[in-house]
């Protein structure tokens, strides 16, 4: 009989975000090789996950085969000046063996500040013994600041609550999630310096797009223009293969348009971004759990593309994508919404509705997003051990 080398067993924590759920270490308990970024960690990401997975069901690991499922997250104690936590994030592909670092996670931010502090990762004095914790977090994807404000009750994160988050099934505590500056990289948040672009795409046309790097690269088409509505949801996007391939073709000529490629041939080694999305105005509508969301319910409709497929709900960096275009007067997003100055939107989802704050200021010719504010909820579901055959990393 051969004999092979027990798993490694490394330490791990499997956390609700919002509306994803992810697999978050802290960066000291990875395996030494792994501490670094390079192909050893991604190989450990990768099959802690269940990656590359041919029948896209992640039975032998941890990921759940959809974009909102198939994350993780390494945490370290801050060395940067007046931050507690950095905070990096690996979107991991389901099929192909590929961790794609290029942007943040904003739902899994939600749980960010949760395990920072259950983890020691905030020093102790920080912490009120009930009240809120101001957890600020470095985000080492796309070198920007983050503000959680954790709930405590009797020196502990306090998870439950009365929360309720459209996506999520059970209410949990709020944790409220601030994004400075959240303009993604160093680059302008209008890459081409336009309100609105047009964009050729073969096979599908011309099409006006917003494009925006605001908490995530974001290419905002009309629903309209395309043939929807704004109302769909995952079955009727992501059971057509012609449309998804439409939705590729776009995102990868998108991404070209904003300079986060040179050739679109490069988009399928860059899938977490830029994402897509189709705006609508406001309309009825049922959502994905039955809830019949009324016009007056939302200021506009919105329906994003995550890892190739029509996301569930919203994901959270996405959300602020929408909020920094909300906030400014021209956007397709904002004229979506009716076209008035807002500091806040509610827009429809399929799972349901979601609000979120940005403020826009115009200076020195360009404009800029000081701060995006959204609510979220996090949770642990389970602590303890992944398992890894060694020979795998």
């Amino acid at each position: 009989m051969t004999k092979y080398a027990p798993q490694l067993r490394v330490p791990a924590t499997y956390m609700r975000g919002g509306t994803s759920k992810g697999v978050f270490f802290n960066l000291i308990d990875l395996p030494e090789a792994a501490q670094k970024p390079g192909p050893a960690r991604d190989a450990l990401l990768l099959r802690v996950i269940g990656s590359p997975d041919p029948y896209c069901k992640h039975t032998d690991g941890m990921g759940g085969a959809t974009s909102s499922t198939s994350k993780t997250v390494i945490l370290s104690k801050s060395e940067r000046e007046g931050y507690d936590v950095d905070y990096l994030f690996g979107q991991v592909a389901i099929d192909k063996p590929f961790v794609d670092w290029s942007g943040n996670c904003g739902n899994l931010t939600a749980a960010v500040g949760a395990f920072a502090i259950s983890n020691g990762l905030v020093d102790a004095g920080k912490i009120p013994q009930n009240g809120i914790a101001t957890v600020k977090i470095w985000q080492a994807n796309i070198n920007k600041a983050i503000i959680a404000k954790v709930p405590i009750t009797d020196g502990d994160v306090q998870e439950t609550g009365d929360f309720e988050l459209d996506g999520v099934t059970f209410p949990a505590a709020e944790v409220e999630v601030a994004f400075v500056d959240p303009a993604d990289g160093e680059g302008a948040i209008f890459p081409t310096g336009r309100l609105i672009d047009t964009i050729e795409v073969p096979g599908v046309g011309s099409l006006q797009a917003t494009m925006i790097n605001a908490g995530i690269p974001t290419i905002f088409i009309n629903a309209e223009d395309i043939g929807y509505t704004g109302t769909e949801l995952q079955d009727d996007i992501n059971s057509d293969t012609d449309a998804l391939a439409k939705f590729e073709a776009i995102r990868a000529h998108g991404a070209v348009k904003m300079g986060l490629i040179k050739e679109v041939g490069e988009a399928a080694l860059r899938q977490h971004t830029p994402k897509v999305a189709m705006v609508a105005p406001p309309q009825e509508y049922i959502s994905s759990s039955g809830k019949n969301i009324l016009a007056c319910d939302t200021d506009v409709l919105v329906r994003a593309m995550s890892m190739g497929k029509l996301h569930h709900a919203m994901m959270g960096t996405a959300a602020v994508a929408i909020a920094a275009a909300a906030a400014i007067p021209g956007t397709l997003v904002n004229i979506a919404a009716g076209g008035e100055e807002r500091e806040a939107v509610i827009f429809g989802h399929p799972s349901g509705i979601l609000r979120v704050g940005a403020k826009a200021s115009f200076i020195d010719n360009q404009w800029q997003i000081d701060k995006a504010i959204m609510s979220r909820s996090a949770r642990i579901l389970m602590e303890g051990f992944v398992r890894v055959p060694p020979s795998q990393i």
